[in-house]
């Protein structure tokens, strides 16, 4: 057994938890919607066709708001075609997932939805094919009380008060090649910055994420966000981020220090957001929104999925990245979330991709049943439990050796301290596949504290690292109580299993 401390001081703390840090996505995008969300004549659907099953799993899960409908669909999408009578809306092609939209769910359905689900709507805009006087209209549609064209539109369509969308992402993806409207780092800085300010001008009140790097690999990465915020730093008031990782020919370890890339990621663009702040001489304070981040098979869809879609032809929503998440993943899950947390001083918005069936926590089946995979638990924990103030952690704990990453801490840890209530939330990792933690939490300046629950996320008795939730085996792999923790002489004392992510509360 290894032994490992947590060093909490009351006095070191890294933010306010940001409630935006626990979002979701909803992508028109195989069974995401269709079948996912919504799916007329479900036994469980409502009269609108909003699967009540999912939307109990979503409550439970709890995200706070929910990026729509892009994404990759975003930058060919017309948001006219979603709005007015069903029955009138086109039928288009989407090129980016080789599928046909129906367009039966559109924006009014999401909105109500939305309502529903008791989630914020961050709204994506397509700045592909289109670009500022859409952006401008969908503004006025969705926020304009009345007396315009936009606006009584809206009205006429069902919607009498204003939707009141706050948060706005300026496209999606437009520096990578697979994007309808690719464009460069200075065509659309450009047309960010045109389209913020024409969108301001309608409401002045929203709030705008601007695009990122695709991802960290990409070879634009750190040039782009220069050149972007270079233009766009005063009219935008995030920028993005994407991530996904997988694991590769069964090296678990440097799978598991994903969130090692993680932390180094958004340090990166941290750097370029205040290098541009500084030469620009610029006042305000642009953060990030880690708008999509998952576990993601990407080879396996690359090689194989997106090969077998374009061969079938042209399908209405087919199964598409529907990923089966075992216990190695939901550890991953809740290390990033953890990494995501440890940055919330800068993170304010993040966005799992997404939330139902396509690389979800939630799964469901054309009717039939719905689900929670294994990353449904880290996800519904931190959202539920973490609150107050971010805790600065200091980490001693034995080295894993990694092919990518060489050492990397077994110990990978959040936490934070509620000083109205006096709760204190530590969320911790135990990486290493074989070797149990004894662990230590020293609790500076945090006296009078016992252990009012702990639980785990680990390997089943009679399971293994690949074990899984299915359809036939839905409660496989969910939290268990931690056995053996509590606080002894100030400090919290506790036994982590192999291959685990625990959840100690304190009061």
């Amino acid at each position: 057994m290894s032994k490992a401390r947590i060093t909490i001081d009351r006095d070191f703390t890294i933010a306010d938890v940001p409630r935006r840090l626990f979002g979701s996505f909803v992508e028109h995008m195989g069974r995401c919607v269709y079948t996912g969300i919504y799916e007329p004549g479900h036994p469980q659907a409502d009269e609108r066709g909003f699967r009540q099953d999912v939307l109990a799993l979503v409550k439970e899960m709890g995200p706070t708001v929910v990026r729509y409908p892009g994404g990759n669909f975003v930058s060919g999408y017309r948001w006219e075609d979603g709005v007015g009578p069903v029955e009138d809306r086109p039928v288009r092609i989407d090129g980016a997932w080789h599928t046909i939209e129906t367009n039966a769910f559109g924006l009014h359905e999401f909105m109500d939805w939305a309502k529903e689900a008791d989630v914020e709507v961050m709204e994506a805009i397509n700045l592909g094919t289109r670009g500022v006087e859409e952006a401008r209209s969908l503004v006025e549609y969705a926020n304009h009380p009345s007396g315009t064209y936009w606006s009584d539109l809206r009205r006429r369509n069902g919607a009498e008060q204003p939707f009141d969308i706050k948060l706005w992402c300026l496209g999606n993806e437009l520096d990578g090649p697979w994007q309808i409207g690719g464009k460069t780092a200075t065509e659309y800085g450009r047309l960010a910055q045109e389209s913020a300010k024409a969108m301001k001008l309608v409401d002045p009140s929203i709030e705008l994420v601007a695009v990122g790097s695709s991802g960290r690999s990409m070879p634009t990465f750190g040039t782009w966000e220069n050149t972007v915020l270079t233009h766009a730093y005063d009219e935008v008031d995030f920028i993005s981020m994407h991530a996904y990782y997988q694991e590769h020919d069964g090296d678990a370890e440097s799978f598991l220090a994903e969130s090692v890339d993680m932390d180094a990621f958004i340090d990166g663009v941290i750097a370029t957001i205040d290098a541009v702040k500084a030469a620009g001489k610029h006042t305000k304070q642009v953060d990030i929104s880690f708008d999509e981040w998952n576990v993601w098979d990407q080879v396996k869809f690359n090689d194989v999925e997106s090969v077998e879609i374009a061969k079938a032809g042209w399908k209405k929503h087919p199964r598409l990245i529907e990923d089966t998440y075992n216990v190695t993943d939901a550890v991953v899950v809740g290390t990033l979330l953890n990494s995501l947390l440890r940055h919330g001083d800068r993170v304010k918005i993040a966005n799992q991709a997404q939330l139902v069936n396509v690389i979800a926590p939630i799964r469901s089946e054309e009717n039939g049943p719905a689900w929670r995979q294994t990353s449904f638990w880290p996800f519904e924990r931190m959202a539920r439990l973490a609150k107050g103030r971010i805790l600065r952690l200091a980490v001693s704990a034995p080295q894993i050796e990694t092919k990518r990453y060489g050492g990397v801490d077994a110990i990978d840890a959040a936490a934070t301290w509620d000083e109205e209530t006096g709760r204190v939330v530590v969320f911790v990792a135990n990486r290493s596949l074989d070797e149990e933690s004894d662990l230590t939490v020293d609790l500076h300046g945090l006296s009078g504290l016992r252990v009012v629950n702990a639980e785990t996320l680990t390997i089943p008795e009679g399971g293994d690292r690949h074990t899984a939730n299915l359809e036939t085996t839905q409660d496989a792999v969910h939290m268990v109580p931690l056995a053996g923790a509590e606080v002894v002489d100030g400090a919290v004392r506790a036994t982590l299993p192999p291959l685990s992510w625990s959840v100690i509360e304190l009061a």
